[in-house]
């Protein structure tokens, strides 16, 4: 699956590495203010223009030293767990704290009730379970549902509606609960569902048409509605139109919901770069390596896991041209790397490699395997400087173990 959208950040064009971008030391993470609140501005527009609370998911960017620039367009956070939903509290201070986890532990419960608003439940035991203390504490407690419709093709490890999987809960799986426990009807505040990665608005459309089947008399109860994440309205090709007219129609249909959307991708889509440096070249069999001073495994394991192919500045993805390598990490796994890039030239030690896209779920995946070191964070500043966040060290390597 190709990353598309190769817009350059830094006000760069036609594939061309600005002296600016030069001057950082690689590796580095370097994040485009400018891109990251053109985005925070097209989602927040949508959010006015529907009545809908936007949050920022943050298991696909938390980088908290640029909540401020997108904390104005948003109504809160969506968190994963305890550390999150304790990130989003305390780094956007006011703000709502909504909180998804596939299993909830008793012994950080009672501190999780300490930081969210809002906490949704993976299935009807677990909501039978932390559901009335949720209450008592003046919060709102949800379930996740499974429609059971799939939209996905060729992403099965991102698709919570993949048959037997352990996300979110059928109608079946619910009417068996309710018959036993009635009770947990008089738990529920919202519905919520996630079935998407990035996608487009028609996706949203087939999957509410089968939530409502399934599901359309519990939402006729509840108070809120969260439609998830996976909505991808900040790429080109995104029909935003689309998505607003099905949210406003949505609201017509269920005028008492609370309608809410928790995107990751779409707030950081295309919003920064991983740079990096040529450390070798190595040949075999006809084949040419370029190994950086980066690992794939370490630092985009996305590139492996899904696996998507990322764009590289100044090369064209195939191999066909003079000059073709493929681009290999540092690490010592055998299988650390990406391949093939036509560039123009034949590439050299010490040359810069940059990467496009690579802040959405890139940076919260990444790992110290190997000891390697781990890239640096930055902002480039809309006036054109670069703000070092964090540079790594040996401690940090250390610490880690123990």
């Amino acid at each position: 699956m190709e990353r598309t959208d190769t817009r350059p950040p830094f006000a760069a064009s036609g594939g061309i590495i600005p002296p600016e971008l030069r001057k950082i030391k690689t590796p580095c993470y370097v994040l485009d203010e400018a891109a990251l609140i053109k985005n925070a501005e097209l989602m927040g527009n949508i959010a006015k223009r529907t009545g809908c609370k936007m949050l920022l998911a943050q298991k696909a960017f938390s980088n908290y030293d640029c909540y401020h620039l997108l904390e104005p367009y948003l109504t809160g956070t969506e968190a994963s767990g305890l550390y999150e939903a304790r990130l989003g509290a305390q780094e956007m201070p006011g703000k709502e704290v909504h909180v998804f986890c596939a299993g909830y532990r008793e012994d950080e419960f009672d501190e999780l009730l300490c930081f969210a608003d809002h906490i949704v439940f993976n299935s009807p035991s677990q909501l039978l379970r932390f559901g009335k203390r949720v209450k008592e504490a003046g919060k709102n407690a949800g379930l996740r549902i499974n429609p059971e419709c799939s939209t996905q093709e060729g992403h099965a490890i991102y698709d919570p509606c993949a048959p037997g999987s352990r996300m979110g809960t059928t109608r079946a799986q619910w009417e068996t609960a309710v018959r036993k426990h009635p009770e947990l009807i008089g738990l529920l505040d919202g519905i919520h569902f996630h079935t998407l990665c990035e996608q487009d608005s028609s996706d949203l459309e087939t999957t509410l048409a089968a939530g409502k089947v399934k599901f359309g008399d519990l939402i006729a109860q509840v108070k809120w509605l969260n439609l998830g994440g996976g909505h991808l309205m900040t790429r080109k090709d995104y029909d935003t139109e689309h998505l607003i007219k099905l949210l406003q129609d949505l609201k017509v249909r269920y005028p008492h919901l609370q309608i809410i959307l928790e995107p990751g991708s779409a707030f950081t889509w295309q919003t920064g770069v991983l740079t990096s440096e040529v450390v070798d070249i190595v040949e075999s069999r006809g084949i040419k390596t370029a190994i950086l001073n980066v690992s794939f495994t370490c630092h985009m394991p996305d590139c492996l896991e899904m696996p998507y192919q990322p764009a590289v500045r100044g090369a064209e993805m195939g191999n066909e041209g003079e000059f073709i390598y493929r681009l290999g990490g540092n690490s010592c796994l055998s299988g650390d790397y990406m391949g093939w890039w036509s560039f123009d030239h034949e590439l050299q030690i010490g040359e810069r490699i940059v990467f496009e896209d690579m802040i959405h779920y890139t940076m919260v995946k990444t790992n110290m395997f190997n000891g390697i070191h781990h890239p640096a964070i930055a902002l480039w500043t809309k006036e054109g400087k670069a703000e070092i966040y964090r540079q790594f060290s040996y401690e940090d390597y250390r610490d880690r173990m123990s």
